[in-house]
Order: structure tokens, then C-alpha cells, then sequence
């Protein structure tokens, strides 16, 4: 039997001793994130450090829903889908950020891969979406137009 990390932290929650338990085990129960890829200041640098050195191929297949023009690049809604079977991960990435990978979400096998988040956007500059399948990743590309900066402007 295998318990989600929601659902122990839910499970937990309530009691006294949960705090002690969370303390302990810090590395099983936060996210696990590639330190390397996310503090990257170049799009090829973090593209090898989260996936090293696999092929990428363009893919019709992801779909990436955000506004042609976001009027605060403080807060970028996007939705990223796809139709590839077997997708394990979806990372997005802006090269104009100061750090370019922006997220990285993996996609158990029992999850749909169709995520929604708000990103931030330095300036104007394509979402470049990295879906993983195995040793093959695929990618999409969109341009987003940003009117006010949103990593410090």
C-alpha cells in the first residue's frame, strides 16, 4: 500500500507528535527539485542540467493555452496539455528570466498531464514547454508579449 504525501500530511496534521515526524523526514516529504536546473541563468544551461543530453523533438502534440499578450508579467496564466502517452514530466522554461527553467512538474502515471499555473515573465519571450516520455523529450514553443515586467520591472 503506498500513501500520497497529501494525504499523510492530512493524516498528520492534527497531532502533536506531526511536527516531529515532518522534522524527521524532510527529504522524503518535500518536493524533490533539480537545484542546478532552476539556478541556471542560460535556457540550454538548465534544459542539460534538468534533462542532460537527450534528443528534443518538436511535438503539435502539447498544447500551451496563455494570452498573446499578458498586460503584468507578474502573473502569466498558463495551461500546458498533451495527447503523448507516458508523459513522466512537463517543464517550462522563458530564457529571458533571469533563471529560465520556471517550472517542472512530474506527472505520475495516474495523472492526466494537463496542468495550470500562473508563471512570472521577466519580458516579452516564448514559453518553451519540455514534455518527457522515457529518453525522449518533446517540446513546444509559444510567444508570449508582456507589457509590464514581472521579475523585478
Amino acid at each position: 500500500m503506498s500513501i500520497s504525501r497529501r494525504n499523510f500530511c492530512k493524516t498528520l496534521a492534527g497531532s502533536a507528535a506531526s511536527v516531529a515526524v515532518l522534522a524527521a523526514m524532510p527529504g522524503t516529504l518535500l518536493a524533490k527539485w533539480s537545484e542546478k536546473a532552476f539556478m541556471a541563468d542560460k535556457l540550454d544551461d538548465a534544459i542539460a542540467a534538468k534533462f542532460g543530453s537527450l534528443p528534443i523533438e518538436d511535438s503539435t502534440a502539447i498544447l500551451i493555452k496563455a494570452p498573446e499578450i499578458a498586460e503584468n508579467g507578474a502573473f502569466v496564466p498558463v495551461t500546458v496539455s498533451t495527447t503523448i502517452p507516458g508523459v513522466t514530466n512537463i517543464s517550462l522554461f522563458t530564457p529571458a528570466n533571469f533563471s529560465p527553467l520556471v517550472a517542472s512538474i512530474d506527472v505520475p502515471s495516474r495523472m492526466k498531464p494537463d496542468v495550470s499555473l500562473r508563471i512570472r515573465m521577466a519580458n516579452t519571450s516564448n514559453l518553451i514547454v519540455v514534455a518527457q516520455v522515457g529518453n525522449k523529450l518533446y517540446r513546444a514553443t509559444r510567444e508570449i508579449k508582456v507589457t509590464i515586467g514581472g521579475c523585478g520591472g
